[in-house]
């Protein structure tokens, strides 16, 4: 897409390699390996949803981006991933520190990177704080995730909650800051605040759904894990409030077991579909799916308004 191709030549000017080289290339290896720039799409075409200029857009949405980034360099070590995007994880190439350190060069670079947005002093203020803010959620629903993994069960609403946080903050400001930056009016903002919350919530539940669905090549990343770290996804929220007898002990036994088998994980899987968890958490996928398409009705129709529904569409039809 040309705004894709847009953003990929603006933003490399914030990894270009410095001294101390290998800091660099740590910071780059995610970064330069691809990935699906579905925020920084998300911020150009909002902004062009309200009439704006998406080039006005590209600072804000380099700085979600190599946000994102960050999130994910941190999140591999937390997780103890070993592939990501088809590649060794950073921490796995470059070692733990060097990893931790490019994340922070990674956190550093997106506010630099959102210094460069042209709006007026009050709108800055605006998107700095809403910025920082959406770090803050992301670091809260980080540190619940985690904790999840120690608890038996978790409901539903708290599991929602987290995502909301973790995932759903920084796809409800992509959408919500090129809003703002394309000059849309309150209600138009607004719209376009709920429809990346939506999308957020759409997007996580689906990419729990692929974790156990697709295959490492097609997903290019560890699948299994989320077993092993007893991680709290919906299907598992939702599983492991209807099983019982023989289906709990099975659980009890593999998941949270970081040394689970294949043959073990599969099992799981089964049962995620046996008990119905997954088709439940397809259906509360589309639920999120329809919520983002109610909420711009109010957009006038536009190249970009489509976009933004078949942006929706995607979420649910990718593999990986």
């Amino acid at each position: 897409m040309k705004r894709t191709a847009m953003f990929n030549t603006y933003w490399q000017q914030y990894l270009q390699i410095k001294k101390p080289a290998t800091l660099y290339e740590a910071a780059r290896h995610l970064p330069f390996a691809g990935g699906k720039r579905i925020r920084p799409f998300l911020t150009t075409v909002a902004c062009e949803s309200v009439s704006g200029d998406a080039q006005k857009a590209l600072p804000f949405a380099a700085g979600l981006e190599l946000m994102h980034n960050f999130t994910l360099v941190h999140d591999d070590i937390m997780d103890h991933s070993m592939l990501r995007r088809n590649l060794p994880t950073v921490h796995v190439k470059f070692g733990e520190p060097a990893a931790i350190l490019s994340g922070d060069l990674l956190f550093a670079k997106s506010f630099e990177a959102i210094l460069g947005t042209s709006v007026d002093f009050s709108m800055f203020k605006q998107l700095q704080q809403d910025f920082i803010d959406c770090v803050i959620a992301i670091c809260e629903g980080q540190q619940l995730d985690i904790e999840f993994e120690q608890r038996k069960t978790v409901p539903e609403q708290e599991y929602l909650d987290m995502i909301s946080k973790k995932t759903g903050a920084l796809f409800e400001l992509s959408s919500k800051g090129g809003g703002l930056i394309g000059g849309g009016n309150p209600q138009e903002v607004a719209a376009l605040q709920t429809y990346g919350m939506a999308l957020g919530l759409a997007f996580q539940i689906w990419d729990d759904y692929l974790d156990m669905s697709s295959t490492a090549t097609t997903l290019g990343k560890d699948i299994g894990n989320d077993i092993r770290n007893g991680k709290k996804t919906l299907i598992a929220v939702h599983c492991l409030s209807h099983a019982t007898g023989k289906e709990k002990r099975l659980l009890d036994d593999i998941f949270g077991n970081r040394s689970a088998s294949e043959h073990d994980v599969t099992k799981v899987y089964d049962l995620f579909r046996e008990l119905g968890s997954v088709e439940y958490a397809q259906q509360r996928a589309l639920h999120y799916v329809n919520q983002a398409k109610d909420a711009i009705t109010v957009l006038k129709p536009s190249d970009a308004k489509e976009l933004l529904h078949q942006l929706i569409d995607y979420i649910i039809q990718r593999e990986k």
